[in-house]
């Protein structure tokens, strides 16, 4: 992949910066992408070209996070809204922005059942192959060697979907069967031989899966069985701060499970949901704080992971209204900067488990 001049001074003047030497430190302490490279991690975090536009953000994520992935802009219906026709400039303009500031950059995602352009439904009912694997290709292709690492499948498995497999009843299940799996890592890997290929879900998290987890290992062991290359999980990390939690001495285990396999893990999409907390912002920010902390001081003790990104990084960009009917007064708060940048409890339960875990 090339990038022009114009695109790289393009991203750098949405973010109303010059260079790293315009990179402030800012109050509080030391970023996050230092101390979790302090430990020899990454910690970065989903943004959109749109947020790059707020010079203020902007300069607030080249100063957190050290990896960068997209938060639309690889989605298939972003990529390619006709067939065959595809539009990276998105894509171009973050790993722009990322380079300019010394970012590693991931994809997410190749393969999932979300966010797909509205004509491949039908596409797939004839069952051509090459809808799978050409623009796995092509994309992965187009950026081969500058990425850290892909989401290849997302979100594969389904245990309320009635099949003996556990997988999700998707269009390329429809279509292909669950070779679809193995053949996506596949061709990912021959498109882009040395990005860490991963397989990203939800659920594994939350105490009261254990059959989540259950059926997760089994899907990773039958696949390393055919030697599919799947070199790390995916966790999402969605918790909820009133909701189900993290039990500390089952996640440990899976995540033992996990290395075993000999894979890598990461935590891909981190965020906690505050609905349903109380009216006070303190109580609800220590809240989101202490279930983060629960979750990462387990997930780096496991000396297999190797990144935490959070779905975000500021709430500044999250519908203060809409999901949460108006019960509390100004955003939702479930990432680490709040809506004025400022560092919240959040951050500092981050910080606190690179540490802890140095």
């Amino acid at each position: 992949m090339t990038l022009s001049r114009r695109m790289l001074l393009a991203s750098l003047g949405a973010a109303g910066l010059c260079g790293p030497a315009a990179i402030a430190q800012g109050d509080g302490g030391i970023p996050l992408r230092q101390r979790a490279a302090a430990r020899g991690l990454v910690f970065g975090a989903a943004a959109a070209t749109y947020q790059l536009g707020d010079s203020a953000f902007a300069s607030a994520l080249a100063r957190e996070a050290g990896i960068l992935v997209p938060e639309y802009e690889l989605k298939r219906g972003v990529i390619e809204p006709a067939r065959g026709q595809y539009d990276f400039s998105g894509v171009d303009l973050l790993v722009a922005f990322a380079r300019a500031h010394g970012m590693a950059f991931r994809g997410h995602p190749l393969v999932w059942h979300h966010r797909n352009p509205d004509w491949l439904d039908s596409a797939l009912a004839s069952r051509d192959h090459t809808l799978l694997v050409n623009y796995i290709t092509t994309v992965a292709g187009r950026y081969r060697g500058h990425m850290h690492s892909w989401d290849v499948v997302n979100e594969a498995i389904d245990l309320n979907g009635g099949r003996s497999d556990n997988l999700r009843e998707t269009p390329w299940l429809k279509a292909f069967g669950p070779s679809y799996i193995d053949d996506a890592f596949r061709t990912a890997r021959a498109a882009d031989p040395h990005a860490l290929l991963v397989y990203n879900d939800w659920g594994c998290e939350a105490g009261e899966n254990d059959r989540f987890r259950a059926v997760t290992l089994d899907f990773l062991e039958q696949a390393l069985a055919r030697a599919v290359p799947i070199d790390a999980l995916g966790l999402q990390g969605h918790l909820a701060a009133y909701g189900p939690q993290v039990d500390q001495k089952k996640l440990r285990a899976f995540l033992a499970e996990v290395k075993s396999l000999g894979m890598k893990i990461l935590v891909t999409e981190h965020d906690v949901d505050d609905q349903g907390g109380p009216y006070d912002i303190a109580l609800r920010d220590r809240a989101v704080a202490d279930a983060s902390r629960r979750f990462l001081d387990v997930v780096l003790d496991c000396d297999a992971t190797v990144a935490v990104l959070t779905w975000g990084l500021s709430d500044r960009f999250l519908d203060p209204e809409g999901w949460r009917e108006k019960l509390f007064e100004g955003h939702p708060r479930r990432l680490p900067l709040d809506a004025d940048l400022a560092r919240k409890p959040l951050w500092q339960a981050i910080a606190d488990a690179f540490g802890r875990n140095a």
